[in-house]
């Protein structure tokens, strides 16, 4: 050692060979004796022996600690992997030669990009859960006390990411959706508000302050409870609009009916065009600001109890008007009433106040009803008795019309008297028709009805079976009649034959007026007075037995007219 020692040139003076060597020359000096020398380069040795173990010793814990560092690099390298969902990741090294700093100092760049990547992916799930916390916390209404959001670092995997940030998305379409409708509802609310004249602003920050028009429209509540109280609220609101529109249709009504009773202009109706506008307006159409106002209607229930004080003021006037227009339906569908003795009852119950006026008036406008109903019905008969009257008519005008010898004279007018006697021949042709089909439906309608159908207070069969029985008679009466000129014509031809130098004696004057008389007394023609005299001087009755003895006191006349047509005066003798 000391030859080693002596021989390298870098330990310089101080080696453990000069030392020895040193030693030596002051043990020599001394006279130190070989024993205790010996005994001393042993304590030397073993002191160098313990140098070199505790080297060994530190060397032995270095190299356990690095041999550590490396596991423990291995397992986080393993575990981050692993909470990343890496399988693999580029700049892992594939062997494991090489001295153990070199291992270390081959994963450590990977390890240190491993961390950056999972602190970015720490982040990443940070801000999306926090988002979805947000979220949860605006539905659910609790969203001012959301804290920050745990990320469980064990999974950190691009497909637990896409997990979240699918949840964000449907959270995110959800709260949309919400906002969506929260705006709808608003909406709403301010619609309903204006055409109720609430105030809006009051409304609606009692159901969240955050639903004001100020306020942004991310910043507005989408909790569960801000939705149930905004539908709350519009039902309640539409609740109200439909009551209150019921209500002002109700006294838009009463309005109209007050007006129509009492003949209210039309000045003074526009002034509640606002208030009958909406009178058949269904909920939903009903959209004007203000349409729907309480004052809106506190005025109408104002102006409907002022003209119910003047209704009643003008009750008699307004009854009898109705009595008069009952009456005229009475007098268009010739039904007879005894119309002193109605106004005589109403007077009686107006001023005896046992009745309300809306009562009798509800009573007389049944009654308005029920004559438009029976007038309905007698309708289809009436058309037809007018039409045989009016056949009749011509039938009468057309024997007026034969009687004339001087009918066919070329006077001023008498082609048109013409063309009405052909128009007038066909016309009457139809009566007998006309009479049969009149009867029947006169009898099925009383059938119907169980009552006997009048024409101004006659039956109307009575006066078909007179107008039968007299037209018989005019039949029977015309055969005698044309016998009569038949003999007359045969005794006046033998006459002329035996006195063809006498000339014939005119007819007697009086023959053709009583001829006229007859004609006019007992044609069959129904008398006019049942009919349209009833319109124009006023309904009457008629006794049907009086017409009977009218009709009787005919009777003789023709006689004397028969009389009078088939005698003859004694002829002069001739000279």
């Amino acid at each position: 050692m000391a030859a080693l020692d002596a021989q390298n040139p870098l330990l310089g003076e101080m080696t453990c060979g000069s030392l020895l060597q040193q030693l030596q020359q002051i043990w020599d000096e001394v006279g130190e004796s070989d024993a205790e020398r010996d005994k001393m380069l042993l304590q030397l040795e073993q002191e160098c022996l313990d140098v070199y173990k505790r080297k060994v010793d530190l060397a032995v814990k270095s190299r356990a600690h690095l041999l550590q560092s490396l596991a423990d690099g291995q397992v986080e390298l393993n575990s981050l992997l692993s909470a990343l969902g890496e399988k693999a990741f580029v700049g892992i090294p594939d062997n494991t030669s090489g001295t153990i700093k070199e291992q270390l100092s081959a994963i450590a760049p990977t390890l240190e990009q491993l961390w950056k990547q999972k602190d970015e992916r720490i982040k990443e799930f940070s801000d999306v859960q926090s988002q979805i916390q947000m979220i949860c916390g605006q539905i659910t209404g609790t969203s001012e006390k959301v804290g920050s959001p745990v990320v469980d670092e064990s999974d950190l995997s691009l497909k637990k990411l896409d997990e979240f940030q699918a949840k964000l998305q449907e959270l995110q379409k959800e709260k949309s959706d919400r906002l969506h409708k929260v705006l709808e509802f608003v909406s709403t609310v301010h619609d309903l508000c204006a055409v109720l004249r609430m105030d809006f602003f009051t409304t609606v920050t009692e159901v969240h302050p955050s639903l004001d028009d100020s306020i942004g429209v991310q910043s507005k509540s989408i909790s569960n409870d801000t939705l149930s109280q905004l539908a709350k609220t519009v039902l309640a609101l539409e609740e109200d609009k439909e009551q209150r529109l019921r209500k002002l249709q109700e006294l838009a009504k009463q309005l109209i009916d007050l007006w129509n009773l009492m003949d209210t202009s039309e000045e003074e109706r526009s002034l509640f065009d606002h208030v009958t506008c909406n009178v058949s307006a269904s909920v939903d159409e009903v959209t004007i600001p203000g349409a729907l106002a309480l004052d809106l209607i506190e005025q109408a229930e104002v102006e409907v109890e002022r003209l119910d004080q003047l209704k009643a003021s003008r009750m008699k006037e307004i009854a009898f008007k109705r009595q008069s227009e009952l009456e005229e339906i009475y007098v268009h569908a010739h039904i007879e009433i005894d119309s002193e003795a109605a106004r005589e009852k109403i007077m009686a119950l107006i001023d005896s106040g046992d009745v309300e006026p809306a009562e009798l008036l509800d009573d007389m406008d049944n009654q308005i009803v029920r004559a438009k109903e029976e007038a309905l019905s007698r309708k289809d008969i009436l058309d037809k008795v007018e039409k045989w009257m009016s056949a009749c008519e011509e039938e009468s005008w057309l024997e007026d019309y034969n009687r004339d010898d001087n009918r066919y004279n070329a006077s001023r007018g008498a082609h048109l008297n013409l063309k009405r006697a052909e128009k007038a021949r066909i016309l009457v042709n139809k009566i007998p028709a006309l009479v049969e089909s009149l009867i029947a439906k006169t009898r099925a309608w009383e059938e119907e009805r169980g009552v006997s159908f009048t024409y101004d207070g006659v039956p109307l069969l009575a006066m078909l079976d007179e107008y039968a029985m007299l037209r018989n008679d005019r039949e029977e009466e015309k055969r005698r009649m044309k016998d009569q000129k038949k003999f007359q014509e045969q005794t006046n031809v033998e006459q002329d034959t035996a006195f063809t130098a006498r000339p014939s004696p005119a007819r007697p004057v009086g023959t053709k007026k009583a001829a006229g008389s007859r004609a006019n007394g007992a044609n069959g023609t129904p008398n006019r007075r049942l009919s349209l005299n009833a319109h124009q001087n006023g309904s009457r009755s008629i006794n049907k037995d009086g017409r009977r003895e009218s009709m009787r006191a005919a009777a003789p006349l023709r006689e004397d007219a028969t009389s009078c047509i088939s005698g003859s005066e004694p002829l002069p003798s001739t000279p």
